[in-house]
């Protein structure tokens, strides 16, 4: 059956979703240092929901400015609620999680920014090599899913060792193989705002040479006078 089309964007439906993982996130939030289970589903399904508001957006036409902006707060901030609480359970650690948040927040925020000053269609159009490579489907799929999973063992490894393969931890395997993983994706966002800013400084450059130019002509009006 065909949905008629609105222009509400506050209730398209990917927006719907997103507001659906802003609410598990916040109860992820508050079970996190107590209760691993809901926590832990609670994130998980926020997470995984996060491919399905792109699959609606498509389906049902409703790709959005505000709903990009959405996502990736989303995104930026479940991220950053678990790794604080990481970063809780595992003190010594501390400065390694904080500098993931760090790098998270900033890098992104500094990505979108200027896809929005450079009047981009979307944040996932650029002509870097590696932006393009990062953004096709598949890649951004499994990048930000073994991302996930590996910040997920560590905390579940918080609470349990879970099921034992061989005699080994299967949350501590799942976290050895996903680690490098995370620390590429890392790498790769302090890509993302090498590129943004190389593009805002371009950005920066074109509007001072626009008001030399302007600026020309009435330097020389005022001569002949």
């Amino acid at each position: 059956m065909a949905i008629a089309e609105h222009d509400n964007v506050f209730i398209f439906v990917p927006n719907l979703i997103g507001y659906a993982r802003i609410v598990l996130a916040i109860i992820a939030f508050w079970f996190m240092s107590t209760n691993y289970v809901i926590a832990g589903w609670c994130y998980i399904i926020s997470a995984l929901l996060d491919a399905v508001d792109g699959h609606a957006a498509r389906a049902f036409n409703q790709s959005t400015r505000f709903g990009a902006m959405l996502d990736q707060l989303t995104d930026r901030c479940g991220t950053t609620g678990l790794l604080v609480t990481l970063a809780y359970f595992y003190p010594s650690y501390m400065f390694w999680f904080q500098l993931s948040i760090a790098i998270d927040v900033a890098c992104h925020w500094l990505y979108m920014q200027t896809s929005v000053v450079v009047g981009r269609v979307s944040h996932k159009v650029n002509d870097n090599f590696v932006m393009r490579i990062y953004y096709q489907k598949d890649v951004l799929t499994f990048m930000c899913c073994v991302n996930e999973l590996f910040y997920i063992c560590l905390y579940l490894l918080h609470f349990t060792y879970g099921p034992l393969i061989i005699g080994v931890s299967l949350f501590k395997i799942l976290a050895f193989l996903t680690g490098p993983f995370a620390v590429l994706k890392a790498l790769i966002s302090v890509m993302h705002a090498y590129v943004a800013g190389a593009d805002l400084a371009a950005v920066d450059v074109r509007e001072r040479q626009e008001k030399r130019q302007k600026a020309e002509p009435m330097v020389a009006g005022k001569k002949l006078e």
